[in-house]
């Protein structure tokens, strides 16, 4: 390992030792580790919090578990997105020198000074862009990006319906579709319709005052971020060839979280000429690329509701888990 930067052997994170809501995050001092192989060590100047996170702490749905822990969580450091700046190298590294600006969703460990991730979900940080709006793109940008572009191969002139569009993925869903010539309808609620409406949507509805599926409007893409209507319900609003992207789902069930909704709705378009997709993003460097080329040139920009330090992660997690956030959530250490 190579390095210019003076690295220190402890750092501060927030940190969940157990599962449960968020008030089980702490700040705490944790050692720095040295990165190998094909990784990079970043010094953090921004995260930012998601669902993903909210799942990883309470460790629901239960099937989580089997992966991240069953009584306790291997994954104790919330925060899968970051940008900061490379300040070691793996010996396999060749993409990344030290000094580089970089941003990208990562294995969980951005809410602290230091992190380690895997260069190959890494990508150059455009010096247009602040540290803070790459660090509220990565997740809930390549949610949007795959889901509407690789999954709905959305393209110029489709209407396209967004349900939940106030949230992380719904706001920048909002933004990239737009940027894919789509026609935008955006479901949210009323405090958040100015919010949405800036953003570029071309409709935007106000479910607490209207029916989003009532009317005759047909829809070719429904990206749904909530997944609170029943499968009938929502494909009688789409075109027979119409594609229904499954976002997220209700949270009730414990053991399977949204996963019994999707089920249910992809037997339904089975049943139907609709086609049903669902998925989990993925890091991927052309996409990264392409969401921070877009963000250099302003197409889109991230809605950020506030940034908070590793002390405010636990309430912004607690947030995240009603279901109610607004937008993003960043998290910047304090140094």
């Amino acid at each position: 390992m190579s390095d210019t930067h003076a690295i220190p052997a402890t750092m501060t994170a927030a940190a969940a030792r157990r599962y449960g809501s968020g008030d089980v995050v702490n700040v705490e001092e944790l050692k720095v580790v040295k990165p190998t192989k094909d990784d990079v060590l970043v010094k953090v100047e921004a995260s930012s919090l998601n669902a993903l996170d909210w799942h990883f702490v309470t460790g629901t749905p239960y099937l989580l578990r089997l992966t991240n822990g069953l009584r306790r969580p291997r994954r104790i450091v919330p925060g899968a997105d970051v940008a900061g700046t490379v300040v070691a190298l793996g010996p396999e590294v060749t993409e990344f020198a030290i000094g580089d600006e970089v941003f990208g969703e990562i294995d969980g460990g951005g809410c602290a000074d230091y992190v380690v991730a895997a260069a190959a979900k890494l990508v150059a940080k455009p010096p247009e862009v602040s540290f803070v709006d790459a660090a509220a793109t990565g997740v809930a940008g390549l949610t949007a990006i795959q889901g509407l572009r690789k999954h709905a191969d959305v393209q110029p002139g489709d209407r396209v319906l967004i349900n939940g569009a106030a949230g992380g993925v719904g706001t920048f869903a909002v933004q990239v579709a737009k940027a894919l010539g789509a026609h935008v309808t955006a479901v949210c609620s009323t405090r958040n319709v100015e919010m949405v409406r800036s953003l570029g949507a071309d409709e935007v509805i106000d479910y607490t005052a209207e029916d989003f599926l009532a009317g005759d409007a047909r829809f070719d893409v429904l990206l749904d971020n909530v997944g609170n209507r029943e499968p009938g319900e929502l494909l009688r609003v789409l075109h027979p060839d119409a594609r229904y992207v499954a976002v997220s789902g209700p949270k009730e069930n414990l053991w399977w979280g949204p996963f019994g909704f999707a089920v249910r709705m992809w037997w339904a378009c089975k049943r139907s000429s609709q086609s049903f997709h669902h998925f989990i993003a993925a890091p991927d460097q052309d996409d990264l690329g392409d969401l921070g080329a877009w963000l250099a040139s302003g197409a889109i920009r991230p809605a950020i509701q506030r940034t908070v330090g590793f002390d405010g992660v636990a309430d912004g997690i607690a947030e995240i888990g009603t279901g109610h956030v607004k937008a993003k959530i960043v998290v910047v250490p304090s140094r």
